[in-house]
């Protein structure tokens, strides 16, 4: 099968982004320098997804590498942050759909029983942010729902209750008020257990697609789509340029503009949202998402990139400053971008 020029060219692309990130990458840590320790369990999926959407295998390694060294730190990549955990987690269950290899999927097993840990009565259920036990935040919850699900699909047989817990955190996520009345995830709960209002973070609003994906698949149940679409709807229409912009309809984090020099967290964000839209879009497969995604992964090669072929945080541009969280953040964009130019009629 003829491989056309757009595929050619978005998978040049992420080839040229990969090749910038891992000069980051430090082989006696297994991990990235300027990456946080959470933002690290991100950049390995951008390469897993990298090396899953190309065939190009050259980074391979940097999967077991990770696996030996990081946790060298952090024995079974568990900390003290319930969402820290749930990151790494979702990590190495895509370490085992790339290679097989069943330490992978036993780690993600050994971080999903750390996880149940914090889940308690308090607003009704839910887990915990951290072992502190003072706040319960949409993305302990979405990543504990997304890693129960997922492991479900790849141990169904097993007696672990995975699907049990995963049906349990969305009925509780659901009932919770995390939702706002926008259709958008808020940051957290109270302390009486209700909306805080907080930011309406994209991560917030893509883990949860994942979650709600993997539901479908496991359950055929059309439900989850139709929540998911309203909340990916949400998304593109409040969270991204306006179409005044000199580049409409491009992700902007809240409070984008003035991201601080020192946060490590907010330039991760809008990748997770468009790798789990990518894996949402599979099921819900609607053309408004597609040229979404595409849209994005141009603007960041067009308006976002230095002369290294390094990222930015302004994915409508400009360039701002390059380290491992906006580049393999980026990433995400440009590895979905490969499977969808590659699709039949595509001229993207």
């Amino acid at each position: 099968m003829a491989v056309g020029v757009a595929e050619r060219d978005y998978a040049a692309r992420a080839s040229a982004g990969i090749d910038a990130l891992q000069r980051w990458y430090r082989p006696r840590t297994g991990r990235w320098r300027t990456a946080g320790w959470w933002n690290a369990a991100n950049a390995l999926v951008a390469v897993i997804r990298y090396t899953q959407c190309t065939g190009d295998q050259r980074y391979l390694g940097v999967v077991e590498r990770t696996f030996l060294a990081a946790q060298r730190r952090r024995p079974d990549f568990i900390v003290g942050f319930y969402d820290d955990n749930g990151w790494w987690g979702l990590a190495w269950v895509a370490a085992y759909d790339l290679t097989g290899d069943d330490r992978y999927l036993a780690a993600a097993r050994t971080i999903f029983t750390n996880l149940v840990t914090g889940w308690d009565s308090t607003c009704g259920g839910g887990v915990w942010w951290n072992t502190e036990r003072k706040y319960k935040n949409a993305i302990s919850n979405e990543l504990f729902l997304t890693l129960a699900a997922r492991l479900h699909q790849r141990r169904g047989s097993d007696r672990y209750p995975y699907l049990d817990w995963a049906l349990r955190e969305w009925d509780w996520f659901r009932a919770s008020g995390l939702i706002g009345a926008g259709g958008l995830v808020n940051d957290g709960l109270t302390a009486g257990c209700e909306n805080n209002g907080g930011v309406t973070w994209t991560y917030n609003q893509g883990v949860i697609l994942g979650g709600l994906a993997a539901l479908h698949e496991i359950t055929g149940e059309t439900a989850y789509l139709r929540q998911g679409e309203a909340i990916a709807d949400a998304a593109l229409s409040l969270l991204t340029s306006p179409a005044s912009a000199v580049t409409p309809g491009v992700l902007v984090e809240p409070g984008e503009s003035a991201t601080a020099r020192a946060d490590a967290d907010r330039p991760q964000f809008k990748g997770v949202f468009v790798r789990n839209l990518y894996d949402f879009y599979r099921h819900s497969p609607r053309p408004g998402y597609r040229e979404f995604m595409l849209r994005n992964a141009r603007s960041i090669w067009d308006n976002d990139r230095n002369r290294k072929n390094q990222f930015g945080l302004h994915w409508a541009g400009p360039f701002d400053r390059a380290d491992a969280c906006r580049q393999s953040a980026a990433m995400d964009a440009l590895n979905a971008a490969v499977p969808l130019a590659a699709e039949p009629g595509s001229t993207s």
